[in-house]
Parts: structure tokens; sequence; C-alpha cells
């Protein structure tokens, strides 16, 4: 049954259950195939998404304007320097004007405590672009990309290869929510956060599904049907970048690697990639990538978000 979505904020994938992300899904795949068949869909003409940027993003910005027009809508693109935000103005006063401005709200933001108190004064949806916590929206992109090729979700093996970041706790969350068994392969020193894996440990028991946090790679490539990496050293991250280079070089996605996995294995990356260090040169441009599907479909699943809250 269809799930009335209008008006929820896209904070965190663990909001939803596990019937919303599907619908999610698969009107993302559905407004995809009316891209390729040069259908209109304008489910959000004359609607404005506000496009609040702290930190930047050739994916999120492109991704995000393109699929508003496409939607019938446009987009206003806000720089850190364009706003007072959390500095001459208070968040809670930003999101209060801004939100009487436009119909829905995306902030791309360094504290995951500045997108929740966007949320909590807003007057429209917040779209969660990306937090120092979380990052649902590329996750959901990914849950899309995993179904397209395999037509299924529950029951598959998905191994995160590298820090435990953002990316690692939003695929926890969204993972165990789809009924996807979740590995987590990284040092000792840099694995997700506790309670992040707790919550999904325990959400995923309902699939019969498991949470492995390992720094064991052959354990964790095992048969998986799907391996994903993610740079090593994200922005904001640049004076350990020497430290992290030497950390993570054991966990390079390569060919060898792959041996281990399942035959029909994929290979995902959410970009950018720094080639020759998280991948290979021929992994990432080889025949089991999926990483450039994985791209295209930002700009399809967050259409389905915006489609979803915005309408």
């Amino acid at each position: 049954m269809a799930q009335n979505l209008q008006g929820r904020h896209f904070i965190c994938l663990k909001d939803f259950t596990t019937e919303e992300l599907y619908q999610m899904i698969e009107l993302g795949v559905n407004l995809k195939e009316k891209v390729y068949t040069r259908e209109p869909h304008k489910i959000l003409d004359g609607r404005t998404l506000g496009m609040i940027f702290q930190k930047s993003s050739t994916r999120t910005r492109v991704s995000f304007e393109t699929g508003i027009y496409q939607l019938g809508g446009m987009g206003l693109y806000l720089s850190s320097n364009d706003l007072q935000l959390g500095r001459g103005e208070t968040i809670q006063d930003s999101s209060r004007v801004i939100s009487r401005y436009v119909d829905g709200i995306m902030a791309r933001v360094f504290a995951h405590s500045d997108i929740t108190e966007l949320a909590k004064y807003s007057r429209v949806p917040v779209i969660n672009g990306l937090t120092d916590f979380n990052h649902p929206c590329q996750i959901l992109t990914d849950l899309m990309s995993v179904y397209e090729k395999f037509r299924k979700l529950e029951g598959l093996k998905l191994t995160y290869i590298g820090d435990g970041n953002n990316i690692a706790h939003s695929l926890l969350y969204g993972c165990a929510r789809m009924g996807v068994s979740v590995t987590i392969c990284c040092p000792g020193s840099h694995r997700p956060l506790k309670e992040v894996v707790d919550y999904a440990t325990e959400d995923i028991k309902k699939f019969g599904g498991k949470v492995v946090i390992t720094d064991n790679i052959a354990e964790a490539t095992k048969d998986a049907h799907v391996i994903y990496t993610d740079v090593w050293t994200s922005m904001g991250q640049e004076k350990e970048a020497a430290e992290r280079l030497k950390l993570f070089a054991p966990y390079q996605v390569n060919s060898k690697m792959l041996e281990n996995a399942d035959p029909m294995c994929k290979v995902m990356h959410c970009l950018p990639a720094h080639r020759g260090e998280e991948i290979t040169d021929e992994i990432l441009d080889g025949p089991a990538s999926i990483v450039f599907d994985q791209a295209e479909n930002r700009m399809h699943a967050q259409k389905a978000i915006m489609a979803l809250t915005m309408a």
C-alpha cells in the first residue's frame, strides 16, 4: 500500500519503514524510465527547492538541480557565502525564514545537528544532502542501484570496505531496514559508531540477516554480492591523509579481493574516487563496476524523495 510521505523530512533512513523505502526506490526506477522515454513528469510544477551547501559537491548539486527542473520546479543554490546560517543568524531563524520562501530545503552540511535544527523549525520538508553522521540520499540511491541489478534486496550480502564513516552509518541503517546483510570491514580504530551498529543489528533480525563488523578482509568479502568502498580521506580530514593512506592500504578494492566474492559480485563507490588508493582503475572501470550507474541514480532516487515529500 502506498504511504503518504507528503511533508515528511528526509533526515535518516531509519525514520522510514521498509515499505516506504521500497516506495521511494520503485518511484525512482519509474521516474528514470520516464527520462529515457522523454515522458514529461512535472510532478512539482512551479515548486522551488532551496539548496543549502556548507560543503560543496558536484553530484549533489547537479543531481538535485537537474532533478527538480525535470519535475517542473526550480532549484535555488545557496552557498555558505550567501547565507548567515549559524553565523550572523541562528539556524533556527534561518530555517523559519527560508522555509517561507521555498517548497522544500535540501541541505549539505558538516554537523548533523545543523540538519536536525533546520528540520525542527522548517515549515517545509528538509532533505539531508549529507552530514558528518550520515548520507541517506546516497544510500537510498545505492539500494535502488542494487535492486536494479539483482531485482531484489532481501537476502543479499553487501560488504563495505574502508572507513566507518557517514556512508557506513547510512549503509547500516538502510541495508538492515531492507533485509540486506551488511558487513563493515575496517581497521579497529575506525569502526562505525556502536549505537548505529546496535540499532542495525536489532533491526535486521526480522529478516534473518546479520550485521558484521570486522577487520578480516577474507571473511568480509567471502560470497559478497556487493563490495562497496569510499575514499579513505574525506573533506576536512586532509591533515590525516598520509596516516590514513598507510593504515587503509590493505583495504584496497582490487582484483584479488573480488576473487573471494560471489561470481556475480557488483562493485560500488559513492565518488569521487581516489583511483589507485581505495580502488584500482581495473576494478572501477571493469565489468563488475556499477559505479557510474550508481552515480546516475542519485538524480532519479532524489527525484523520488522530492516528489513524495514536496508534492
